[in-house]
């Protein structure tokens, strides 16, 4: 996207389990215009088993033609990630991300996502493993880049300076910084303070995640943070996949997000995973989407409360008027 000051910032998609499918992907590139980078809902290595169906659609190349992608990695295994990275290096991708940045208690109390970061130690040695072992793995290969998504720590800011010391001992290829702790799960305020701080001090890129909910919000973020080149966008684009596209009147935001839910509909039908789970689906998308459609709380209610696609249907009929 261009600022006013005629500045070109990137822009990413931030990975959400469930909804920032590959059906939504390709929807919001097809309607809206592609994004710099799109982020996976996060894989985890297995031991026992390959990909689940729906992990490898998530990661299969046909079903991310032309869209950029980024497949995210869950772990605090060096093993795991290494070997789950060359299966991913295998299928064509050239950068992988790792997920210090989740919150649930279900992945904290396992000590992954941000709960990886109260052990700082460990992490250290769980970033020197894995670079060792990609520089032992890089032979007739195209190097494959690691970048990190992270919070500023488990309890309080103060605890990032340690973490960023950290990474900054590691060629890592991106920072992108959610400038919260795990405690603050989405709640508080972003400091954006600490991001201020990973811009002076990272010896690598860093890109901005966190509370950019529409463009007046983008355009002050970048006012703010002049020398910002990256913006990770997640639930204000969840809200509105036209977040980046500009001015628009009431008919043509409609008729463009008509199209959209169009695209991301028609996308699960294909997928025959039954009509209960694509209704299930689509539901979640409407739990953010209905903000976007003052006076349409009624049909936001009818949404919620469908048992069938039809009744879906008719509900969100209601909104396109």
């Amino acid at each position: 996207m261009n600022t006013n000051s005629s500045r070109t910032i990137k822009t990413y998609l931030a990975p959400m389990e469930g909804i920032t499918t590959y059906v939504y992907r390709n929807a919001q590139a097809a309607v809206y215009g592609r994004l710099d980078k799109y982020f996976t809902p996060f894989l985890e290595p297995h031991e026992k088993r390959s990909f689940k169906k729906r992990e490898l659609q998530e990661i299969l190349p046909g079903n991310n033609r032309g869209i950029p992608v980024v497949p995210q990695i869950l772990t605090n295994r060096a093993e795991g990630f290494l070997e789950l990275a060359g299966t991913l290096q295998d299928f064509g991708y050239q950068e992988i991300n790792l997920n210090l940045g989740c919150p649930s208690r279900t992945v904290v109390s396992k000590g992954k996502g941000s709960g990886f970061l109260a052990v700082p130690e460990e992490l250290d040695r769980f970033l020197d493993k894995i670079f060792s072992g990609l520089e032992k793995r890089q032979t007739a290969k195209e190097t494959l880049g690691i970048s990190v998504k992270t919070r500023l720590g488990m309890e309080s800011p103060e605890e990032f300076p340690r973490l960023l010391d950290i990474f900054n001992q590691y060629p890592l290829k991106e920072l992108i910084v959610h400038p919260r702790v795990q405690k603050d799960y989405y709640n508080n305020r972003p400091n954006r303070g600490m991001y201020r701080l990973a811009e002076q001090k990272s010896r690598t890129s860093v890109c901005y995640n966190g509370d950019l909910f529409t463009y007046k919000d983008v355009e002050e973020f970048c006012r703010e943070f002049p020398e910002a080149q990256t913006i990770m966008l997640g639930r204000g684009l969840i809200r509105n996949p036209g977040l980046l596209a500009g001015e628009m009147t009431e008919q043509e935001k409609k008729a463009r997000f008509r199209q959209f839910h169009e695209l991301v509909l028609e996308g699960y039908r294909k997928q025959e995973m039954g009509d209960r789970n694509v209704l299930f689906k689509m539901k979640e998308l409407w739990f953010y989407q209905i903000q976007e459609f003052p006076g349409a709380e009624k049909a936001g209610k009818r949404i919620k409360k469908a048992q069938t696609l039809a009744e879906y249907e008719t509900a969100v009929l209601e909104i396109w008027g």
